[in-house]
């Protein structure tokens, strides 16, 4: 399975796509962004050979090329999570098809749920870090070294120019800006209390089923990351209120307008 990425990544170029040079990963009910691309070309997953296919609510499962400010994107309108039996492997195939299609950038959203008690349901966090709670590393097994060493560095795996960019336009714009660290873990049970508690001990912000295998191996292939959390729900009310689904795909939808605000300025400033 080591070079379907790159049968994968020469199938696409076949369809005489502009090469990208940044590649978005549009999580649960933010796929909005989208609507301020200008679509070059696009297909479902299950057009792609060897594609894997999304099969949860709010992923609309779509590879879209194109651009954003004038530069050249590839977005994923939904992506792969390890709750639903996919290996890790087949979660972190499109980050790898992107590489070879030529991405310098990605890009990655995500609901989550907001364990730092300052944070508020609708509030962006940048990530500045994260902690790797899936049972398994998606680097496991054999290294090729032209992809990435052995034993990666993780000091800085999202980009700190990114970082502050960010955050210059957040205050330009004057959209309210949170930052720190997110746990991704395998679901697909939303935390319990105790686990919420357990989270925020280690150092966590905020928690979620996704993310961090895809991070990981664009780190390790040399890609500059930028993510951001949308706060779906607060674990100050894990107790008393019962979150489903639906609940988050709703108020990732509603703090979706800023994100995008976020990415294209931040798209248009490389």
């Amino acid at each position: 399975m080591e070079n379907d990425f790159e049968k994968i990544a020469e199938f696409l170029l076949q369809k005489k796509i502009s090469k990208p040079q940044i590649g978005i990963i549009l999580g649960s009910g933010l796929g909005a962004l989208v609507e301020k691309m200008t679509i070059e070309f696009e297909m479902p997953y299950s057009s792609i050979p060897g594609f894997p296919i999304s099969t949860v609510e709010g992923h609309a499962g779509r590879l879209l090329f194109g651009t954003i400010a004038t530069k050249n994107v590839v977005v994923m309108k939904g992506r792969f999570h390890y709750y639903e039996g996919y290996e890790m492997s087949q979660i972190v195939l499109p980050v790898k098809i992107m590489k070879a299609l030529g991405i310098e950038y990605l890009f990655v959203s995500n609901a989550s749920g907001g364990l730092n008690p300052e944070f508020k349901t609708g509030d962006l966090m940048v990530i500045t870090d994260h902690i790797n709670f899936f049972p398994l590393n998606p680097l496991r097994g054999p290294n090729n070294d032209k992809d990435g060493p052995r034993f990666p560095d993780m000091s800085n795996v999202y980009d700190k120019n990114l970082v502050a960019k960010a955050f210059d336009i957040a205050k330009t714009e004057s959209i309210p800006l949170q930052k720190g660290i997110y746990i991704g873990s395998s679901g697909p049970t939303l935390e319990t209390p105790a686990e919420y508690r357990m989270f925020r001990l280690l150092g966590a912000d905020a928690t979620g089923m996704s993310t961090v295998p895809e991070v990981i191996v664009a780190h390790h292939m040399g890609i500059k990351v930028f993510g951001v959390s949308v706060i779906t729900n607060e674990s100050e009310c894990a107790e008393e209120i019962i979150t489903t689904h639906e609940d988050v795909q709703t108020n990732a939808a509603a703090a979706e307008p800023r994100m995008t605000i976020i990415f294209t300025k931040l798209i248009a400033s490389l």
